[in-house]
């Protein structure tokens, strides 16, 4: 799958690459629409097990491509809602899929890109990376989930001044406070990211998504109704084939080391 997204799988892994390199991978409305669609497949294609998300050329994403807001003239209030709302729903169908995501982050992210970056289970960020969230100095405010994502991974106190300030984050910072997973040497970061992926996808689909799902829910539970959809979580995931053959092996491994 060619374009402005494109999408490869390899031994149930599959790989999602942000492809407008001499714009920065900045996000315009075929680029949403194809990120979209790329995430669709990903969601409801049993044979892939684990996603990644990365960028072609020096920068991962710079963010919305802000020569077509311009170009959208009057016209752009409409423009970006449309926009926003096709990313969106894209940010939903990955973070909500039952597989897990991988970000490798091989450059600049700045807005949205930042956005993009955070989403993964796992976000690694090349030494060359740096994060902006850039959307004041246009006189936007966030999308991309970042208003949700930020103070999340960061804590409120850092995600106001990173936001508010524009002030850029270099991949040390970005690692120390959380932002991301860990930084890694360029030229290693797509080989590290396949070997988490490919750990992954040899894990139960089923248990990776429930965990997903539990996290994302959390924020929004009480203590009693995550409790709750713990208790029916595990009980029908233990009553799979998949985690009885587990349990049985683990059981008979203990067995046998007396």
């Amino acid at each position: 799958m060619s374009g402005p997204v494109e999408l490869s799988c390899v031994d149930k892994v599959a790989t999602l690459t942000l492809s407008r390199p001499n714009h920065g991978n900045t996000i315009d409305p075929a680029m949403a629409l194809a990120l979209l669609k790329a995430a669709e497949r990903c969601d409801e294609d049993d044979d892939i097990r684990c996603v990644i998300l990365t960028g072609r050329g020096k920068l991962f994403c710079g963010g919305g491509d802000v020569s077509a807001f311009a170009a959208a003239g009057t016209d752009v209030s409409a423009f970006l809602e449309n926009l926003a709302g096709t990313l969106h729903a894209a940010i939903v169908r990955l973070m909500y899929m039952r597989k897990p995501l991988i970000t490798l982050v091989n450059g600049p992210a700045a807005g949205a890109g930042m956005s993009l970056a955070m989403i993964g289970d796992f976000a690694l960020a090349a030494r060359s990376a740096h994060f902006c969230a850039a959307y004041t100095a246009l006189g936007l405010s966030p999308d991309g989930g970042m208003s949700w994502l930020l103070p999340r991974v960061v804590g409120l106190r850092r995600a106001q001044e990173i936001i508010l300030s524009n002030r850029r984050v270099p991949s040390d910072e970005a690692e120390r406070i959380g932002l991301v997973t860990r930084i890694v040497d360029g030229e290693r970061l797509l080989a590290t990211g396949a070997e988490i992926a490919a750990k992954l996808a040899a894990e139960p689909a089923a248990a990776l998504g429930a965990v997903r799902r539990l996290l994302l829910e959390s924020y929004e539970s009480t203590l009693e109704t995550q409790l709750e959809l713990e208790m029916w979580s595990i009980a029908e995931l233990g009553g799979s084939e998949e985690s009885r053959r587990r349990v049985a092996a683990f059981a008979a491994r203990r067995n046998s080391n007396g």
